[in-house]
């Protein structure tokens, strides 16, 4: 794509609105991370240098990638990058802000691009933006709790397999998104079981997925990484997603 200008929202404050104005191809279901409902959306608010903003010639928004610093010395983290991923490290981020704690790393929270500019590579300049970005701010190293964007296509398959599997031409991990990271110059770290957690009753996820949810047990949703659990006597489904971190030592 020609006449892209990728830089912070610090720099361009005023592309605030846009960012939760822009299309993107999150699905309903994933709407719905009650923590991610109390914190997403004030990361411009408190870390605008850590969000990076894609326009095209235009001055259009055509991509977001979603960044924060957190402190991972902290001596209660001594297990290092957290099995609740995502939710987990987001919370961090926010408790570290209101204590006044230094930052020592930066996560990855968000790449995303307009649907219809997808495939165009977009998603790979905005993660070397973020890889920049924090090397300009003296950070070592960009963490990341990756959603593999085919994981949806086996539901079925551990994490813990599919994150480590890697094509036998070239040794690069199976996954698309994933294949990005490492060539951008991450490694696989470890895999996040529980990153995010998203629960419901049986009526919201039938509101937000268009499926009957009327048998117990395991339900397949289409993008969901792993199946969603319904429980017909509790009224009630839970999606546990897992993700992947990856290390961008800088």
């Amino acid at each position: 794509m020609n006449a892209l200008t990728v830089t912070t929202l610090a720099d361009r404050p005023h592309l605030t609105p846009a960012l939760w104005q822009m299309p993107d191809s999150w699905q309903p279901f994933m709407l719905h991370d009650p923590v991610a409902g109390a914190h997403l959306g004030r990361v411009p608010e408190l870390f605008p240098e850590f969000v990076l903003v894609a326009t095209d010639a235009d001055g259009e928004l055509v991509g977001r990638g979603l960044s924060v610093p957190f402190h991972q010395a902290n001596p209660k983290r001594a297990a290092g990058l957290p099995d609740r991923g995502w939710d987990m490290v987001l919370l961090w981020a926010f408790a570290d802000h209101a204590r006044g704690d230094r930052p020592d790393l930066v996560t990855a929270l968000e790449i995303a691009v307009r649907p219809d500019l997808q495939g165009r590579g977009l998603s790979g300049v905005l993660l070397g933006a973020m890889r920049d970005n924090a090397r300009r701010h003296g950070f070592p190293a960009v963490v990341a709790p990756v959603r593999p964007s085919a994981k949806h296509l086996e539901p079925q398959s551990p994490m813990s397999e599919y994150a480590f599997r890697v094509r036998e031409q070239d040794g690069l991990p199976h996954d698309p998104w994933l294949r990005v990271h490492v060539r951008a110059g991450a490694t696989v770290e470890k895999v996040a079981p529980a990153s995010m957690t998203i629960s419901g009753s049986l009526a919201e996820w039938r509101e937000w997925t268009g499926l009957p949810f009327d048998t117990d047990g395991p339900v397949t949703v289409p993008t969901a990484l792993a199946p969603v659990h319904c429980d017909l006597a509790a009224d009630s489904a839970v999606y546990v997603e897992p993700n992947v971190w990856v290390r961008h030592t800088l």
